[in-house]
């Protein structure tokens, strides 16, 4: 192969949580944490890698989340590095495919995760991060001999496939991601050590255009079919609007933007092989159900699956009617509760009806049971003397939790953070701040009519007006300094665990007593 060869298997360096070679196939599918995204490649929460690329009944094409695929060529020949995936892999094993494909996880030590800033500028330094992660771990590579500035972010797409070819029709695995395509170039490959992972990798090759070419049109080789899309796709022989391969000419493709779209998203379904699995999966990203066949990143900021923490986002647990009738004793409470005994709330108190707009306090009860059904019930229970002052401490709370929640409204997160830290200013001083467009659903619609919440807070008695606002400004200031932490697979260390729960809990905790 003409490659150095390194004297000792390496062990990642850049996360401290993660080390592929203390870890089995079966460790990385319990252990390691996707990121999950909607359709516009928003990331929206996180799976095992298990759990993602199942294909069920339930989720006939998986959980759709982030990868990426990395192209390393020789710039000297023009050569592209293969690699074949190991006989042991659960996933797609003894297909050729491109030099490196995997995940960015959440949790890790280097961020993994970007944004949608991120991602329109083309830096997307978590996705690259990964791939040096993984290029050293599957194939050997030291992370110094590919410095992250050197990976040139090219597009998106968005495709889906059962592994079929290895588990038959019925197979219960496959993928369904969002790839980051990563082009790289080194001098020569005499420049870099190879030293694949025998639980990755089972072989590597360099080939010409016309070498992969004939090892395609061999029936006896099996390719993974994200590599075979990009090839085709954008590759070789023209690639898209005449622009030629990128292949082509790599020097172009290194060293301007010609061939770069960090805009759209590019759907494709499976070739018709990679179709079925475990649900049945049929063509579905070239059809009329399918998102748009081509996305622009921001086209739809606003959509309820973008906001972290709207309702319905991410799968949940059900249980069918039948199940929930067999518990009896929850029926019977059920029961009771709605038609015996029912709840009654003391906003309807004369001294209430006295102290506060009748209009405004009966859009704040309102809009309590939307964003809240359970707290709503409580907070209703509570004496006339505490309930309206904690009615409004819950909805402020909840204002500044949608602020800090919504992942797409603002520009940056140092935009976000300078809201959140003057919202105690704002929303609680000035009686016509309103906030249009963040958030989804209930949510927004309580920062865009937050001046009726205004209302019935300033008619509250003094020292309650004053813990709120304490609260609310400690609470922001908690929030500011985690907005920009991955915390999808939960924090660094036990104490700042703690600190995050004193947060988001323990405040709130603090302000009722």
């Amino acid at each position: 192969m003409g490659n150095k060869q390194s004297s000792s298997s390496s062990s990642s360096t850049t996360s401290k949580k993660w080390d592929g070679n203390a870890m089995s196939q079966n460790d990385f599918m319990e252990r390691d944490t996707v990121l999950v995204l909607n359709n516009d490649d928003i990331v929206i929460g996180s799976e095992s890698k298990k759990a993602s690329h199942v294909f069920s009944t339930d989720q006939s094409r998986g959980v759709l989340h982030r990868a990426f695929s990395v192209c390393l060529f020789d710039s000297s020949t023009g050569e592209m590095l293969l690699q074949k995936r190991a006989s042991t892999k659960i996933t797609f094993p003894n297909v050729w495919t491109n030099t490196c494909c995997s995940h960015p996880l959440h949790g890790m030590e280097v961020n993994e995760v970007d944004g949608p800033e991120d991602v329109k500028d083309g830096s997307v330094k978590g996705v690259k991060a990964a791939a040096v992660r993984k290029l050293e771990h599957e194939l050997g590579i030291p992370v110094g001999e590919l410095p992250i500035e050197n990976f040139k972010f090219l597009t998106r797409l968005h495709y889906w496939a059962a592994d079929t070819v290895t588990h038959g029709e019925k197979s219960p695995w496959g993928e369904h991601e969002i790839d980051y395509v990563l082009f790289i170039t080194v001098p020569t490959k005499d420049s870099i050590t190879l030293k694949p992972h025998p639980d990755e990798v089972d072989d590597v090759c360099w080939v010409t255009q016309s070498k992969l070419l004939e090892m395609f049109a061999n029936d006896d080789l099996l390719f993974s079919p994200w590599f075979r899309l990009i090839a085709n796709r954008w590759m070789i022989g023209g690639g898209e609007n005449g622009k030629g391969g990128w292949w082509d000419d790599l020097d172009r493709t290194m060293n301007t933007d010609d061939f770069c779209d960090y805009e759209n998203i590019h759907r494709f379904d499976p070739p018709t092989e990679h179709l079925g699995g475990g649900g049945d999966a049929g063509p579905w990203l070239d059809t009329k159900e399918a998102p748009s066949a081509i996305a622009t990143v921001g086209d739809t900021v606003g959509d309820a699956s973008k906001k972290q923490g709207a309702y319905g986002k991410i799968k949940t647990h059900k249980e069918s009617k039948l199940s929930q009738l067999m518990h009896i004793d929850e029926v019977c409470s059920a029961i009771s509760l709605l038609y015996i005994n029912p709840l009654k709330s003391n906003l309807e108190s004369d001294n209430i009806k006295k102290s506060f707009d009748t209009d405004d306090l009966a859009f704040c009860d309102d809009i309590l049971c939307k964003v809240s059904r359970s707290f709503a019930a409580v907070i209703r229970q509570l004496p006339s003397e505490l309930l309206v002052d904690v009615l409004i401490f819950y909805l402020v709370l909840r204002a500044l939790d949608t602020i800090e929640d919504d992942m797409t409204f603002f520009a940056s997160n140092d935009e976000k953070v300078k809201v959140l830290l003057a919202f105690h200013k704002t929303a609680l001083v000035d009686p016509e701040w309103k906030m249009m467009g963040c958030g989804e659903g209930d949510e927004r619609r309580l920062l865009e009519e937050f001046p009726k919440c205004h209302s019935v807070f300033a008619a509250l008695r003094e020292d309650s007006r004053r813990v709120i606002s304490d609260i609310t400004l400690r609470m922001a200031t908690g929030m500011a300094e985690f907005v920009g932490k991955d915390l999808g697979q939960g924090t660094v260390d036990v104490q700042q665990y703690n600190r995050y729960c004193h947060f988001v809990a323990g405040l709130v905790g603090e302000g009722l007593s």
